[in-house]
């Protein structure tokens, strides 16, 4: 949980990673085994060796920015003026508290008291923000609501999506590290997904941080659907908003959810497809890769609190997120059984075939 708390509050909007990326790099420091790298586009592979080298990695993916807003200029000795990055309801943003973080470390508190739409009419494209003094230009705005708070089995954050995943995956990495599986097992941090996977598109279009090979997991926190509740257990994901996934790979992180929740009292998952907005799996299967994906329920997803009209902090089930960590540890155990396409499936139908083809 003191990942999840330290990465969920700081500050972070889409091109302006560079907090989340030198706590990773801080993170990485302090445990010999891993070894970080980065790209030409800035996105952050954390990897640990397995015991065999030479088969697939298993990559597990992650973008680390979350919709908000960079200073452009005063108006006036009072109103700051900001572009806003990612997506958001524009008519829920008027009055919303607002946190400007600048390099040095100041931090200056204000309210929306304007908004403007972008073309499609529905997505804030700017605004405007009365401040107590004046802000830097490039400051980072984000909401001010709750940040990094335990309670009643939720945790709320100002930027769960995708921050909570990447935590997830880097929660792995540190259990993983004490005694590496057998399969090499990396987490790729992609910047700027919510202007469009820009980061996710570096990476597969020159890969050099990705090779051909990767099992790739993309994971998400993906707007709550009445069919997946919170409290029911992490998702996987057979699809999105765009595309389906790998089924063979889909497949394979059914059969290690099915087989933890056998051997671990208290685990449960969920498989759905979350047609709430379109993930970078979908990225990297356009690019070829290989990609299935996890995700656990948002609420609030981008902030919005649709049914108060407001803007609010998000917040995933505290036990989901747990489950998620045990399932991604499992997989990367078991990462070295997997059999492209479906051959452990095969195997099952094939047999039950050879028992009773007799009978055709």
């Amino acid at each position: 949980m003191r990942i999840l708390k330290e990465l969920c509050a700081l500050p972070t909007v889409p091109f302006e990673e560079g907090r989340v990326v030198e706590w990773v790099e801080g993170f990485v420091r302090g445990r010999p085994r891993l070894r970080v790298e980065r790209d030409e586009w800035g996105n952050v592979l954390v990897e640990l060796k397995g015991k065999k080298n030479g088969g697939p990695r298993w990559v597990f993916g992650a973008h680390i920015d979350h919709p908000g807003m960079v200073a452009k200029g005063m108006v006036d000795r009072r109103i700051v003026e900001a572009e806003f990055r990612g997506w958001v309801l524009v008519e829920l943003v008027m009055g919303a508290k607002v946190r400007f973080f600048e390099e040095s470390g100041r931090e200056v508190a204000g309210k929306v008291i304007q908004a403007t739409a972008g073309e499609d009419g529905g997505r804030t494209a700017s605004v405007r923000v009365r401040v107590g003094e004046a802000v830097a230009p490039g400051a980072i705005g984000m909401w001010d609501v709750e940040n990094a708070v335990l309670k009643g089995g939720k945790f709320y954050a100002r930027a769960c999506d995708d921050v909570a995943g990447a935590a997830a995956a880097l929660s792995m990495m540190d259990e993983l590290r004490r005694d590496p599986p057998t399969a090499t097992v990396a987490v790729l941090l992609t910047r700027a997904e919510e202007e469009g996977f820009i980061g996710a598109i570096g990476a597969a279009k020159r890969p050099r941080l990705l090779r051909k090979t990767d099992r790739i997991v993309s994971i998400e926190t993906s707007a709550m659907q009445a069919y997946t509740p919170q409290g029911a257990g992490p998702i996987i994901r057979v699809g999105d908003k765009t595309s389906v996934f790998d089924s063979g790979l889909t497949c394979f992180l059914t059969q290690q959810a099915e087989a933890l929740k056998k051997r671990s009292k208290g685990f449960a998952y969920q498989r759905a497809l979350m047609p709430g907005g379109t993930c970078e799996a979908t990225v990297y299967d356009a690019y070829g890769f290989m990609a299935a994906a996890i995700c656990v329920a948002l609420g609030n997803y981008h902030n919005m609190d649709r049914q108060g009209k407001r803007i609010g902090a998000e917040y995933v089930d505290v036990g989901d997120w747990k489950s998620m960590v045990r399932l991604f540890v499992a997989i990367a155990r078991h990462g070295h059984e997997y059999r492209e396409g479906h051959g452990a499936l095969r195997e099952r139908i094939e047999a039950r075939f050879a028992k009773l083809k007799r009978l055709l």
